[in-house]
C-alpha cells in the first residue's frame, strides 16, 4: 500500500498494540481478495537506518506471517514502535501470531459504531447545586 487515503481508512479499522509494533486490520468490504500490507515508521524512531532495518524485519515477518494467518481482503499496517528495533525477531514473530490470531477472526466491518446514549440524570457533587440569588 502506498496511498495515504488507504492508510487512513485502514486507521479506522481493529488495533493490536505490541512493545514492537502496533497492528492495524481493516476489512476492505470489496470483491479484491488480496492481503495487502502497508508499514510506517515515524521519525521518532532512529535513524534512517534503524528505520529501514525495521521496514525490512516487518516485510520478512508480513512474508512469513499474512499467507496464513491474513485476513483474506484486509489491509494490515505495521507502525513501527521504538522498541521494535531492540527486540529479537522471534519474538516479533510471536507478536504478529498474537495479534494476528486476536485481529482476524473478530469483525472487522468499517461500519459506524453508535455513539453511547449520553446522561440525561442531573449531575453531582458538591459543585452541581447552584445557588440562586
Amino acid at each position: 500500500m502506498k496511498k495515504r487515503s488507504d492508510f487512513l481508512a485502514a486507521n479506522r479499522g481493529k488495533r493490536y498494540a505490541t512493545p514492537g509494533f502496533v497492528l492495524l486490520v481493516r476489512d476492505r468490504q470489496d470483491d479484491d481478495p488480496a492481503k495487502r500490507l502497508g508499514i510506517t515508521i515515524t521519525k521518532k524512531v532512529g535513524n534512517a537506518v534503524v528505520r529501514n532495518r525495521m521496514r525490512r524485519r516487518f516485510r520478512e515477518l508480513a512474508r512469513e506471517m499474512l499467507g496464513d494467518k491474513g485476513k483474506v481482503g484486509a489491509d494490515h499496517i505495521l507502525i513501527g514502535r521504538d522498541g521494535g528495533i531492540e527486540r529479537d525477531f522471534a519474538e516479533l514473530r510471536a507478536d504478529l501470531t498474537k495479534a494476528l490470531d486476536k485481529l482476524c477472526f473478530q469483525n472487522l466491518s468499517a461500519e459506524p459504531v453508535e455513539a453511547r446514549p449520553t446522561d440525561k440524570r442531573a449531575p453531582t457533587g458538591p459543585r452541581a447545586t447552584v445557588k440562586s440569588c
